[in-house]
């Protein structure tokens, strides 16, 4: 069994030092400790922007005060430390005040995915306990109508008990700028500031509290509560940062999903760590996407392999409008661009390639993290060539979410990132390339599934470690490297083993391919060989003006072009033309479990 090193180098949590045993016990703050040491960092700068309709831009100050009136009223209402309370509706400065209230009062947040349908919404939200319900305009009436909550708060102002309005009936509060008065100092000189609140014993969450339950909604089917604590998720944050360089000076675009435990981490909690700024996106239309990217001035991108292809097809293809000549030129600099900040560590690419990023919104991008999926190195590749610092990571609900980041000064561009610091992966069960199932542990791994002690003790080896179900290795220097999900592998007939991820990641480019499943089909039930087959979803506007012969044999080749850059063993012997597109999560994962077998 292969085990992973320990990085030491970086701390960007030793500012936490001057706020310990004062503000927060123990190592880690709570998420809502940790949101008010921030406001009284940076009352001033700009906090959470939205542009949907008329531009609403908080402070720091101006949310903590929120904050503090929307949990003295649930205090008021009831709330204790420990109470569920239920969280669901679209990315808005609305649902980040509610979460950070609800932890405020000593709550538990449950965010719930919007996208499902209101009564499994109301399930989860009763399985879970929530004695009150933060929700949307568009399913308020029906919740209401539910009667099983005692309290629901409105996230839009076209609700009764709008959220906005509740805060004004908690008694507020506003950080002043850290001042020097008497004998106190700024937090910038490293000292504590003694107009932060004290911490009441008995009354608020601590660090090994239970923050926050979050329901997956994997490609398996088999939805499970994961319960984070306050000390899962705030040490994840800083880790993360020791390969990951954030700021005050970051604007992050929140366009993922905010109750996915990928976007709740990587986008809302690391920018209020550092006092950045959050632009929430409208919708996940591209032309709302690259205006809003503009208009906010983005720095931090995060997003999902699905999209970063899209945005990648869409400059290649504008450049390739332009004429062979121009293409081939840029594809040369391209080339040189990746090959000098390779190996020199600078980086032409933002000034070789400015008005191309600029014409695609992305001039202004510093970092762009991709998450919530296998991403094709081709992908990555490009996007550093265009001199965007481009950052893979891998994780799970279970381990807060962030295991392993690309650092951007020694990225690799095949694996998915360094172990952070204070995390041991080890690989079990390794084949004769070193792949098995990977396992983790430390700080930011989950307790286990709400009401579900089996699940719980299925997840764990006897030595505590999370079983993945996900399989890699790791090289010498701590990175890893993915293959693929150990439920999907396919045993071929030579006694191979095939990674469907693997197979996949070639298509990505492809325009003409809107969804691509490689999967196993049985060629011998008796001797149990299976063969690779592939299910593809055409895309409906490449083949708009094709027939179905014309669209079958264009695939055929497209096929055919990959098998040729896979060892004899991994090729596609048959593929099927869907109809429709096939079903896929909030994070554009296709469901697996969804699809009929052969």
């Amino acid at each position: 069994m292969k085990k992973s090193t320990v990085n030491k180098n970086n701390n960007p949590w030793d500012f936490l030092d001057q706020y310990r045993g004062k503000t927060f016990k123990g190592e880690w703050p709570t998420i809502d400790k940790l949101f008010e040491i921030t406001a009284h960092r940076y009352p001033e700068r700009r906090c959470f922007t939205s542009f949907d309709g008329e531009e609403i831009s908080l402070t720091y100050g101006d949310a903590y005060g929120i904050v503090t009136g929307i949990s003295k009223y649930l205090s008021q209402r009831g709330i204790k430390r420990g109470d569920k309370i239920a969280l669901t509706g679209k990315n808005s400065p609305e649902w980040t005040l509610a979460f950070l209230s609800i932890l405020s009062a000593g709550g538990v947040v449950v965010p719930i995915d919007y996208q499902l349908e209101t009564e499994k919404i109301l399930h989860l939200a009763r399985f879970a306990g929530s004695r009150c319900l933060f929700i949307d305009e568009e399913k308020y009436d029906y919740a209401k109508q539910s009667g099983d909550f005692s309290l629901i708060i409105s996230l839009s102002d076209k609700r009764p008990g709008y959220i906005l309005d509740i805060a004004g009936k908690g008694e507020t509060t506003r950080p002043e700028p850290d001042k020097p008065e008497k004998n106190e100092v700024t937090a910038e000189t490293g000292q504590f500031d003694d107009s932060l609140q004290k911490p009441s014993p008995g009354m608020q969450p601590e660090e090994d509290d239970l923050a926050a339950i979050l329901f997956t909604s994997g490609t398996t089917g088999n939805e499970k509560g994961v319960m984070l604590t306050h000390g899962n998720l705030v040490s994840d944050v800083f880790l993360a940062q020791s390969l990951l360089n954030v700021s005050k000076n970051d604007v992050f675009y929140a366009l993922l999903p905010l109750h996915h435990s990928y976007s709740m981490n990587a986008v809302f909690l690391q920018a209020i760590s550092v006092g950045a700024e959050i632009v929430f996106a409208k919708r996940l239309v591209v032309k709302e996407i690259l205006s809003d990217l503009k208009r906010g001035r983005v720095t931090m991108f995060l997003g999902i392999p699905l999209l970063f292809n899209k945005l990648l097809k869409g400059i290649l293809k504008g450049i390739r409008e332009k004429g062979i000549v121009v293409y081939a030129i840029v594809r040369l600099l391209m080339g040189f661009s990746g090959l000098v900040k390779k190996v020199l560590k600078v980086n032409p690419g933002k000034r070789l390639f400015h008005s191309i990023l600029s014409k695609a919104s992305l001039d202004s991008i510093r970092i762009c993290i991709s998450g919530g999926g296998p991403l094709a190195p081709s992908t990555f590749k490009m996007y550093n060539q265009f001199g965007i610092d481009f950052v893979q990571g891998y994780g799970l609900t279970e381990t807060s979410p962030i295991v392993t980041l690309n650092p951007v000064e020694r990225y690799k561009v095949t694996s998915v990132g360094k172990v952070i610091p204070r995390v041991d992966v080890r690989i079990k069960d390794e084949d004769e390339k070193g792949i098995g199932e990977i396992l983790i542990k430390g700080p930011i791994v989950t307790g286990g599934y709400y009401k579900n002690p089996e699940a719980t003790r299925e997840a764990f080896t006897e030595d505590g470690y999370l079983k993945t179900g996900d399989l890699g290795y790791l090289d010498s220097e701590n990175y890893l490297y993915l293959a693929g999900r150990k439920k999907s592998m396919i045993v071929t007939e030579g006694g191979k083993n095939v990674y469907p991820e693997e197979i996949e990641d070639h298509f990505q480019l492809y325009e003409e391919i809107e969804q691509i499943v490689v999967r196993g089909f049985t060629k011998d039930e008796q001797m149990k060989v299976e063969g690779i087959e592939a299910l593809v979803y055409p895309s409906p506007d490449y083949f708009e003006e094709y027939g179905e012969k014309g669209k079958r044999e264009r695939i055929g080749r497209i096929i055919s072009e990959v098998n040729r850059e896979l060892l004899p063993y991994q090729r596609i012997e048959r593929f099927t033309l869907l109809d429709e597109p096939m079903e896929m999560t909030t994070t554009k994962k296709i469901k697996r479990y969804k699809l009929k077998s052969t």
